[in-house]
């Protein structure tokens, strides 16, 4: 039993996403009546300023007679993402340690005069305000 008194539900199958920093966990548990659900839980490391680290954990309970339309709509959302982006992954920039790297050539000319970027112009880091 756990602190609040409370049996832990055993899981009966699990599987393990991981993901970069982020860990997907894939588990069927059974309902005091006996039946399966489905748990997903994702779990995102996070390092703190002195070094160690925490995690952030968001949990899904999935129900049998939810599958059918979660796994439709899953599935139209994934193949519009897929359909409308391609499958090139181009989130590294919305990384916190992301770098954008820039060259020696000059920016587009627009009416004449050269335009500067926000990330040209400074490289503060909204974090660190």
């Amino acid at each position: 039993m756990d602190n609040n008194g409370m049996m832990e539900k055993e899981e009966i199958f699990s599987k393990v996403l991981r993901a970069g920093r982020r860990t997907y966990f894939f588990d069927v548990r059974s309902t005091k009546a006996g039946d399966y659900y489905l748990t997903i839980t994702e779990s995102k490391k996070f390092t703190n300023d002195d070094g160690s680290f925490h995690y952030k954990k968001h949990k899904i309970y999935l129900y049998k007679e939810d599958f059918s339309e979660f796994s439709s709509i899953l599935n139209e959302m994934t193949d519009f993402i897929i359909n409308e982006k391609g499958d090139e992954v181009i989130s590294e920039r919305h990384q916190k340690d992301f770098k954008k790297e820039f060259t020696d050539a000059p920016d587009s000319v627009q009416s004449g005069t050269e335009s500067k970027s926000a990330e040209r112009f400074t490289d503060i880091d909204f974090d660190d305000i």
